[in-house]
């Protein structure tokens, strides 16, 4: 599966979307933006806009964690 979640240490948003990821056994590589300003560049260019979480389903861009688009996207 490939999902990419954009996240910060201090994200309360990107720890829910890591453990909502981890309790249905979904794979993730996850990028530190706060550490990784080549990913944060690549987080910019997909989701327009510099706000955490983004995460990318297999090409499709959600920013923030909304658990409904995320299971639309994994088709849940």
């Amino acid at each position: 599966m490939a999902v990419s979640l954009y996240t910060t240490p201090t994200c309360s948003y990107c720890r829910k979307a890591k453990q909502y990821f981890r309790e249905n056994r979904i794979s993730f590589k996850e990028y530190n933006v706060a550490k990784d300003l080549r990913r944060a560049d690549e987080m910019m260019k997909k989701s327009g806009q510099m706000g955490v979480p983004v995460i990318d389903i297999h090409g499709k861009v959600i920013v923030g964690f909304n658990q409904s688009e995320i299971e639309k996207a994994l088709k849940r």
